[in-house]
């Protein structure tokens, strides 16, 4: 059974990539290409949860991360993600 998601965020571009550890890009090795991992650094959401702008390979590895179809992030709105990182 799918889950309903609670919030729908549009994904937006910008023009420089977010500086990230290397603890998110690290956990995306073997499953996407580094072609692909430097132009989702460049993506970015409104979080519903914490509400503040998040990087999308912040997003991705949340808990609360159901999909993303289209330029459309469907969030579970439960745990928040682990940003800005400490």
């Amino acid at each position: 059974m799918v889950e309903e998601p609670k919030y729908t965020v549009k994904v937006t571009v910008k023009d420089k990539p977010f500086r990230l550890p290397s603890g998110y890009t690290e956990q995306l090795k073997g499953m996407i290409s580094p072609k692909k991992v430097a132009s989702l650094k460049k993506e970015a959401v409104m979080c519903p949860v914490i509400d503040s702008e998040v990087p999308f390979l912040v997003c991705f590895q949340c808990p609360s991360f159901l999909r993303r179809i289209r330029g459309v992030v469907h969030c579970a709105g439960g745990e928040p993600p682990q940003w800005p990182p400490r």
